[in-house]
């Protein structure tokens, strides 16, 4: 694991730099000049301060819908809304930090799976976002600790609102402790629908690459209303999994699940995002309970 940790430390340090790099972007320029918001061109982006930048067409009376950044993005898809549902990128130039808890169920066994993951995130040039993953797993009772690390990169085909559903893939490779590797892709869509309504969903591909190798395919749904602006929203988010394994393909194991969500944001560089899911079927887990502490820096 040394070898693998030092790694991730020299990636850290390298996407450190190129998030803080200066990057001149003529359409930038152009943006600022014709708006008239004084949009922040700073290397170092602050989200929930960047003023806002006038859009033809677009009318809003929630600063969280205000469009900011080089992506022309809605201030709210900065901070993560649905911990179940990724949405489009970061702005360039923000650097936030995710602390994640979460703990699984399983029914058929009564078994209990805890993760505590450290998320690093770098909005980059380009609609381009990179995530580093520090993750450790426990399976309740009796098993070690087993910490893994893992890294994403996203990429959104457009500005928001240019392209329907503001479509970004997502790229991630796990690097488990005591079990083989896996590899994750994803197509992400999400967009607003009426003011204060906001909504994504996914559509997953994960495989594992040794032992098994599992095939999981997943789709999740996520749909949240604000109730305060810019400090509190309240949905409902959804999740269907199947996954088979080398010795039985096209034996799918089913996991359904449902359940509240909700987003508090005591500051405005600060949200906690809580969403408790339940399953409905005999081999879906029980619970599976997400509780998120994210800053951005």
């Amino acid at each position: 694991m040394t070898h693998h940790k030092a790694a991730a430390a020299a990636l850290l340090i390298l996407c450190g730099s190129a998030a803080h790099a200066q990057v001149g972007n003529p359409a930038d320029e152009q943006r600022q000049s014709t708006s008239g918001s004084g949009a922040s061109t700073d290397d170092h982006a602050i989200a929930a301060e960047m003023e806002a930048i006038i859009i033809e067409g677009h009318r809003s009376s929630l600063r969280e819908e205000d469009r900011i950044g080089a992506n022309e993005q809605p201030r709210w898809t900065a901070f993560r809304r649905f911990p179940s549902t990724r949405i489009y990128v970061q702005p360039p130039g923000y650097v936030g930090v995710e602390q994640w808890y979460r703990i699984s169920e399983r029914k058929h066994d009564g078994g209990t799976r805890s993760i505590a993951q450290t998320e690093i995130e770098f909005g980059l040039p380009h609609r381009l976002q990179l995530d580093l993953y520090l993750i450790n797993r426990r399976d309740v009772p009796g098993a070690e600790t087993q910490t893994d690390n893992a890294v994403e990169l996203r990429y959104a085909f457009a500005d928001w609102g240019q392209v329907w559903g503001n479509p970004t893939m997502y790229f991630e490779l796990i690097q488990q402790d005591a079990e083989p590797n896996k590899a994750e892709i994803k197509l992400l869509l999400g967009d607003e629908f009426r003011e204060g309504w906001h909504w994504g969903t996914n559509f997953v591909w994960e495989y594992t690459m040794g032992g098994s190798k599992t095939r999981e395919y997943e789709w999740t749904f996520g749909l949240s209303h604000t109730v305060r602006d810019d400090k509190f929203s309240v949905g409902v988010e959804a999740k269907v999994a199947i996954e088979d394994e080398s010795g039985g393909r096209g034996e799918w194991e089913r996991d359904y699940r449902i359940g509240p969500s909700l987003q508090w944001r005591p500051m405005p560089r600060m949200h906690i995002d809580f969403a408790p899911l339940f399953g409905w079927t005999d081999t879906s887990k029980r619970a599976d309970i997400y509780t998120i502490f994210g800053y951005e820096f």
